[in-house]
């Protein structure tokens, strides 16, 4: 194997930095062209529920979130363990750079279901299983951003939060069984690949959105990570480099 198709070379900061900008726009835009079909579908396509009218349409909104606040969670665990096991620089800044998003989303799919679940079962909150689970994950994200942020030392702080997000990881199977394992008021899935019972355009509508989450995700990530990068790596020859390119843009423009 050559050095091209050598993906370990991607682990160093100074290889995937431009490479992390190159990638950039490209999930931006996707993000773009996914979100507007996705509420194209979603708002205007979709037919209204015949038990939930319109008010269901913030599934469109609530369950994308859902997943992708579970599916952050599980990539930064496996960043995490790549980092306890190879000790690359990478794997902490990606688990940092990714815990904002996720946050997000698991706030969103707290509040976008409070919002659903006032007029669907007549209170904000109730102490259901998934949403219980829910709301221990939106925490660990937010414990393992004030635990890293607390030590000072950054290879200690990647190694601290690793730990926190391999123990919390059990979580997210409790999140998704939930409501197999325990009586709760949600309901069971109704996306099934296979023979769902949704219509056809409500799955459309909330694949794409899906998607869109997903591509925002990505992109979002992979800008804060370069920030990270030039943070931490701001001694090294090819941050210096970086930041004095990025002035001289700065200063042509203006």
């Amino acid at each position: 194997m050559t050095d091209r198709f050598n993906l370990y070379r991607f682990a160093s900061p100074a290889t995937f930095y431009p490479l992390a900008g190159r990638m950039i726009p490209w999930f931006v835009v996707a993000a773009v062209i996914f979100g507007a079909a996705g509420l194209w579908f979603g708002m205007l396509v979709a037919p209204t529920d015949f038990q939930q009218g319109e008010g269901y349409r913030i599934i469109f909104i609530h369950v994308p979130a859902s997943w992708m606040s579970m599916f952050i969670y599980l990539v930064m665990a496996f960043w995490a363990a790549i980092g306890l096991a190879f000790n690359t620089r990478l794997s902490g800044m990606m688990t940092q750079a990714l815990a904002p998003t996720g946050a997000l989303m698991a706030f969103l799919s707290l509040w976008t279901g409070a919002l659903w679940g006032k007029p669907m079962w007549g209170a904000w909150w109730v102490w259901d299983a998934r949403l219980t689970s829910e709301l221990i994950l939106l925490f660990l994200y937010i414990g393992y951003l004030a635990l890293t942020a607390a030590i000072d030392d950054t290879r200690r702080a990647d190694k601290a939060g690793a730990l926190l997000l391999l123990v919390g990881v059990v979580n997210i199977p409790i999140i998704y069984f939930s409501v197999k394992w325990w009586n709760t008021l949600h309901q069971g899935s109704s996306v099934n690949f296979a023979k769902s019972s949704m219509a056809v355009t409500m799955l459309w509508g909330m694949l794409l959105m899906a998607l869109c989450f997903w591509m925002y995700s990505i992109a979002v990530a992979l800008a804060r990570v370069r920030t990270i990068m030039l943070e931490r790596e701001r001694n090294t020859d090819w941050a210096r480099a970086e930041l004095a390119g990025e002035k001289a843009v700065g200063e042509q423009s203006s």
